[in-house]
């Protein structure tokens, strides 16, 4: 019985993908579908599921974003199963759960091909087989048994926000491609009965992050490590709250493994302007590096910041790592990709 809204709504009990789930003398493992699971945060999410041994884990990733490096520890693993696809392409498998993490959050790519992105969110839809959980993640609409985020203008964001985005700018094929899936889930769960998860992720940070790929934390760290100046886009008081990925992680299984359809903010409500994150990398990788201004993109969010009243008190979840903590093991990875040491 999963909870909507606070109302228990029935769901159809979901299939068994084998005769042998109920043998006397084997018991099949959990088998669980990450798309996206050579990206950032799907690669940290399959090495967590695959500390257990009754998972798995099949990976379905075009490396647009992703590498092949990010699962280079399970390739070969019986455990494991890497498929090279694209996600707006049918794709017949049977599992138990699905992760649906294939999206490119950042602008440079999802600016690159915008009509895929859009087509990414809505192949939602066909990850509907019947009875499974599915979980889907979005960053601005954020999507995920399966679950979901959404990228909002207000201040502290809570799930009952239905958000404020420019349906037709150059940013657009994220924002409501990520509203949309979170409709199909709903339509597919109320309709079908298919038992879904929805989590809104906010900005995640941490090893793994494409070293180029636009997004503030990232680039600032890079910059920093070689040694160009920090480029901060005016006015700079403009706030961002910063998740550390295996606290994202964390709380994506939570959510997975719990009764709570969603939509559920998953995310660090600590908030830093610019211009102090700035501050900080400079004071923990290169206190000699400069801080410069530079125009702002189209429709950037002023503020953001979840309310994670929901997660805390539903999944038991809340953030554990700090952001001052968790730079320090984003340089070091950086530093290694990058082939730069560190200065004495």
């Amino acid at each position: 019985m999963a909870k909507e809204a606070g109302v228990n709504v029935s769901v159809k009990p979901p299939p068994e993908p084998s005769p042998l789930r109920k043998a006397k003398f084997f018991k099949a493992k959990m088998r669980i579908l990450v798309t996206g699971g050579a990206g950032f945060i799907g690669s940290h999410l399959v090495d967590k599921l695959m500390e257990n041994d009754e998972n798995e884990v099949i990976v379905v990733d075009n490396y647009f974003t992703g590498s092949k490096d990010n699962l280079k520890q399970w390739i070969g693993h019986p455990r494991f199963e890497l498929m090279r696809r694209d996600v707006t392409q049918p794709l017949l498998v049977e599992v138990d759960q699905i992760y649906h993490l294939a999206c490119p959050a950042s602008p440079i790519f999802y600016k690159y091909n915008p009509v895929k992105v859009d087509a990414k969110d809505k192949r939602n839809r066909d990850a509907k087989h019947v009875g499974t959980r599915q979980a889907s993640r979005s960053k601005d609409f954020a999507d995920i048994n399966v679950r979901g985020l959404r990228r909002s203008a207000c201040a502290s964001q809570e799930e009952s926000y239905w958000g404020n985005v420019n349906p037709i700018g150059v940013r657009s094929c994220y924002d409501e491609g990520k509203r949309v899936a979170e409709t199909l889930m709903f339509d597919y769960h109320r309709q079908h009965g298919v038992e879904i998860r929805i989590a809104r992720i906010f900005n995640t940070y941490g090893p793994r992050m494409n070293i180029d790929d636009g997004r503030v934390v990232s680039n600032f760290i890079a910059q920093a490590i070689r040694d160009e100046p920090l480029t901060v886009q005016l006015p700079g008081t403009q706030t961002r709250s910063f998740c550390y990925v295996s606290d994202m992680v964390e709380g994506l299984i939570r959510l997975m493994e719990g009764d709570d359809t969603g939509p559920i903010n998953i995310g660090n409500p600590g908030e830093f302007t610019m211009i102090e994150l700035a501050d900080a990398v400079k004071e923990l990788i290169n206190p000699e590096v400069q801080i410069i201004t530079v125009d702002n993109t189209p429709d950037d969010p002023r503020q953001r910041k979840p309310v994670i009243t929901k997660a805390k008190e539903s999944l038991g979840w809340e953030p554990k790592v700090a952001l001052r903590q968790g730079i320090p093991l984003m340089e070091a990875d950086f530093r290694h990709r990058l082939g730069i040491p560190g200065k004495n």
